[in-house]
């Protein structure tokens, strides 16, 4: 800690809490500390050069670190999904009360200056047990939790991680109360795009699943007959590594679209929707649905090959058609190098070369259309 982060917290009672602590006890990297203080006032903070930036609640940042620093506060169900809280935050409130809001006992930990270990809640144990159990029945009041949990399990579930049975039993009357309707949309995408790109994404479904949540949030995912949601999980970590673009999170956009590729237009579409997806991940699961579509035929011809290039638009975003070759490689190797044959003599076919030959207009299109159809027909034969 810098002389100006003593300065600042000299003489406050300041505790490191929980991400933070829970991590490094398992001997993770920490990029990101997040500190609870007792017994202080929003007037002292301020007083000590800390922004306050919490609307809800009295959240500071650390003039220098920028790291958040909350005063210690305690909340009260009074309305529907994970905003229908009432928050009190007051010099009164202990650590230990601001510790039993939390959801998980492992994230119920507070470190005190010293090292000492503040853990009311017994999280040490189950850390070292590998269980995700709620710290209090207060887990039942906020929806959001259902989801984070199935996260946690989705990140640890490597290391032996299970949800204890009386959490899964919460989780399951959080579903079946209706509460899980009042999440929006923007925090149900939030936390399934951190799932996405855990070690184990497939337990964030089942567990979602098992306890009823993903017929209410996802319902396009449940409503397929069959082996259908475990066939799309398997495939969840089958995603090239080929870059889609210049843009970050590749894996977890791979992801989300080897998860519905199998749900026919008008689904995809709903759940696009419902979920408020970003754009690229809307556009690479449409593209991928009709790969799969192509892969699925038993002998794709010229005209179907032709057809899935016009259809991922290959002429103007040429970017998208090597990753999704190589998706396909991974369902269809001699199928993707007959794909990779056609995209490479198909792009010789250059119109700026038909112009000069005097194509024009509805004929230009026809002639390209036609010549690239020969081309890739030829290197099938």
């Amino acid at each position: 800690m810098t002389d100006t982060a003593d300065r600042c917290t000299a003489g406050l009672e300041v505790y490191r809490v929980g991400g933070a602590v829970r991590d490094a006890r398992l001997g993770w990297p920490v990029y990101d500390n997040d500190w609870v203080v007792v017994g202080a006032t929003p007037e002292q903070m301020t007083a000590r050069g800390f922004k306050p930036v919490g609307r809800d609640f009295p959240v500071f940042l650390h003039p220098q670190s920028h790291e958040e620093y909350a005063l210690a506060r305690t909340e009260r169900k009074a309305g529907h999904g994970y905003t229908g809280f009432v928050v009190h935050a007051s010099p009164e409130v202990t650590l230990e009360e601001d510790l039993a809001r939390r959801d998980l006992t492992i994230n119920a930990m507070a470190e005190a200056a010293d090292g000492r270990l503040v853990d009311p809640y017994h999280g040490s144990d189950d850390l070292a047990a590998g269980i995700l159990r709620h710290v209090s029945s207060a887990f039942a009041e906020d929806p959001l939790r259902v989801l984070r949990t199935a996260r946690f399990l989705a990140r640890y579930q490597g290391l032996g991680f299970r949800i204890a049975d009386a959490t899964q039993a919460l989780m399951a009357e959080l579903a079946a109360s209706g509460e899980m309707a009042h999440l929006v949309a923007e925090r149900v995408w939030t936390e399934t795009e951190k799932a996405l790109v855990e070690p184990h994404p497939a337990a964030y479904f089942e567990s979602l699943d098992d306890c009823g949540a993903l017929a209410q949030l996802m319902p396009e995912l449940r409503e397929e007959a069959g082996d259908a949601l475990e066939a799309a999980l398997a495939r969840l970590d089958r995603v090239p590594e080929e870059p889609l673009d210049d843009l970050a999170g590749s894996l977890p956009r791979w992801r989300w679209a080897r998860l519905v590729e199998h749900l026919g237009d008008a689904e995809r579409e709903a759940l696009s929707k419902r979920l408020r997806l970003p754009n690229a991940y809307a556009d690479l699961a449409r593209q991928v649905a009709l790969s799969r579509a192509l892969w699925r035929q038993e002998h794709p011809d010229a005209a179907a090959i032709l057809g899935w290039l016009d259809a991922i638009d290959a002429w103007r975003r040429s970017a998208r058609v090597v990753p999704l070759i190589s998706l396909v490689s991974l369902e269809r190797p001699a199928l993707a190098a007959d794909l990779a044959l056609a995209w490479r003599l198909a792009q010789q076919v250059v119109p700026r070369l038909l112009l000069e030959e005097g194509y024009r207009g509805k004929a230009l299109g026809e002639e390209v259309h036609r010549r690239r159809y020969q081309v890739i027909a030829d290197a099938l034969l």
